[in-house]
């Protein structure tokens, strides 16, 4: 099958890239990494050039077998970057290797990589760079096919100041004078380009776990759902404030960036290092082929984080996660609007679209709903759970198409239970499902044993709107709650009519909510608060965009600030005064919401 990505400017269905080698130096001073890269080339058909995806680089030379080639790099696309394209001294057929080396340096708009001074480092003395390739800026670092469709191993020489990280295995390092060590890499499992990752600083370590850090209880349960963990390490690397996500979507193979706001000291965001674990299967093994199918990536790895919960702390954990997705889902089919094409589950993004611009839990948690789903019209976990391990098999180290996944389901469960299951899987109506815009066609009927609390609390606060006797409420009213319990009352409020000042005055004097530093909770709490212009929260929403750069937070928090009352010039000021703290990504997406572009 000819590979096509509408997000890619590569002559994707002539040359595939097998290898990629970086020959990098990386100059904090100057704030970009120069070097080169050697690309091991299979040409799939004749031809007599090869076309490559950049962005904001410089380029310097191309050559094959040390002869310089001529080069032409295209006009900038508004959102896919520029084609570099590079003249074959001949023609090449199909069968044929090339080894293509690229000289190039970064620029100061590589919208993979943040360099961070030290005063923006939690230590102050030393500073920092890290990357974030997903979903197509892998190109804005090196000269790459950068589709997930294209999947290669990787092998890496780094010269540094300081100590540096990757998506793969350090083999070794040595100093070469002037203060400055190479750091080698080597990764053997195929792999896309999103997932090629740096991280480089005063950086600590510490081992716990055989292969990872105080995370073996979530391999080890997937592993048994699914197929051994075939990545060697896994470590966590706790990234500054300013990362986007809240750990690198999808996780790195053998490293996972996450953000410092899932360190609460309760445990309660723990959830986001199953997700990334989940991915070791989803999307790092088994990858979407183009971005139009993400959700193979995210609505499985969704399915598979709470399946591990569910196996480590009982189903009504899962179904309480689910409700919290449910309401993620729904803000963001509000947000791009029921009729949006973003809101699909298997998007068109044949105009050039950027996929950042369609970035949403979407993919996420529709995606979750249609396993779900399935999962209950076939009958259960019981039927479900081995196709999951089948999957994997199946696709392993392959990067597949939604119709594939299909086809696939229906051979698996005809193969496996015969004409009566089939017959159930031809109840449900995938057409809506996977190209309907809007919320599923389906209510998932979560059980809500452990919401039920919350949604009594948030009930009896919304109906004391039309009383002054708020006699009736106590701090004991959530003393019991576990931290996932008051995201999940607040979340309840946030869908009634904005409640009025008094009591959002009256529930902090009780709750002590805005004192509160886990940063889930802290969001929602101001989320409510904001929804009613309730003005004595501006300043503490401030404080939050402007201490951490973790989109799930900051984008909600600006887009509701810019909207209530007196609150537009300081969403604006705020942002422009702080914009450089920002992921690049983030920056660019923030500033789109608050309409400065």
């Amino acid at each position: 099958m000819a590979l096509q990505d509408p997000s890619s400017l590569a002559n994707l269905s002539e040359i595939q890239t097998t290898h990629i080698h970086l020959s990098w130096t990386i100059s904090f001073d100057e704030r970009k990494i120069s070097g080169h890269v050697l690309l091991d080339l299979l040409v799939l058909a004749n031809v007599d050039k090869v076309v490559l995806d950049t962005s904001y680089l410089d380029i310097k030379s191309a050559s094959l077998d040390g002869q310089d080639l001529k080069f032409h790099v295209a006009d900038r696309h508004p959102a896919l970057g520029s084609a570099l394209t590079v003249e074959l001294p001949q023609a090449v057929k199909e069968g044929d290797t090339l080894k293509l080396r690229i000289d190039y340096s970064t620029t100061d708009k590589c919208t993979a990589v943040q360099f961070l001074d030290p005063e923006q480092t939690l230590g102050k003395k030393h500073p920092y760079l890290f990357s974030q390739c997903q979903a197509i800026h892998a190109r804005s670092f090196a000269p790459c096919q950068d589709s997930p469709g294209v999947k290669v191993t990787y092998s890496a020489d780094v010269t540094s100041p300081l100590r540096v990280l990757m998506s793969a295995l350090h083999t070794s390092e040595e100093d070469v004078g002037n203060g400055l060590k190479t750091y080698h890499f080597i990764q053997k499992t195929t792999m896309p380009s999103y997932l090629i990752a740096i991280a480089a600083g005063n950086l600590e370590g510490r081992e716990i776990g055989p292969r990872s850090t105080d995370t073996e209880s979530f391999i080890a349960t997937g592993e048994k759902l699914l197929t051994p963990y075939e990545w060697g390490r896994y470590d966590l690397l706790v990234l500054p404030p300013s990362f986007p996500y809240g750990g690198m979507e999808a996780s790195n193979p053998c490293l996972t960036f996450v953000t410092p706001t899932i360190v609460t000291g309760d445990r309660s965001a723990v959830d986001v290092i199953a997700h990334e674990i989940s991915h070791s299967w989803m999307g790092n093994l088994v990858t979407t082929r183009n971005w139009e199918h993400f959700w193979l990536n995210e609505g499985w790895t969704v399915f598979v984080e709470r399946k591990i919960l569910a196996y480590l702390h009982g189903e009504l954990e899962r179904q309480f996660s689910a409700i919290i997705g449910w309401k993620a889902l729904k803000e963001s089919v509000n947000l791009f609007g029921p009729d949006s094409p973003a809101t699909a589950l298997k998007p068109d993004l044949s105009s050039g679209i950027d996929p950042d611009d369609y970035f949403s839990s979407i993919p996420y948690e529709k995606g979750f709903n249609l396993l779900y789903h399935i999962e209950k019209t076939v009958g259960g976990p019981a039927v479900f759970e081995p196709f999951m391990k089948a999957h994997v098999e199946k696709f392993a180290s392959q990067s597949i198409t939604t119709e594939q996944w299909k086809a696939y389901l229906y051979e698996w469960m005809e193969q496996h239970h015969g004409k009566e299951v089939v017959d159930k899987l031809n109840t449900i109506d995938f057409d809506t499902w996977i190209t309907g815009k809007g919320m599923p066609p389906v209510d998932p009927n979560f059980d809500t044993t452990l919401a039920d609390q919350c949604y009594a609390l948030a009930k009896r606060w919304d109906e004391a709107r039309s009383t002054d006797d708020l006699s009736g409420f106590a701090p004991s009213d959530i003393d019991k709650f576990t931290s996932t319990q008051k995201i999940v009352y607040l979340e309840r409020l946030t869908d009634c009519e904005p409640l009025p000042h008094r009591l959002l005055a009256k529930m902090d004097e009780l709750y002590k909510m805005t004192e509160i530093r886990n940063s889930d909770i802290r969001f929602r709490w101001q989320q409510l608060c904001v929804m009613a212009s309730y003005k004595p929260i501006y300043p503490h929403v401030v404080e939050f965009v402007t201490e951490q750069g973790r989109m799930k937070f900051v984008r909600p928090l600006y887009r509701l600030l810019y909207k209530a009352d007196d609150g537009a010039d300081l969403a604006r000021k705020t942002f422009l005064d702080h914009r450089k703290f920002y992921h690049p990504i983030a920056a660019q997406l923030v500033k789109k919401d608050l309409g400065l572009e």
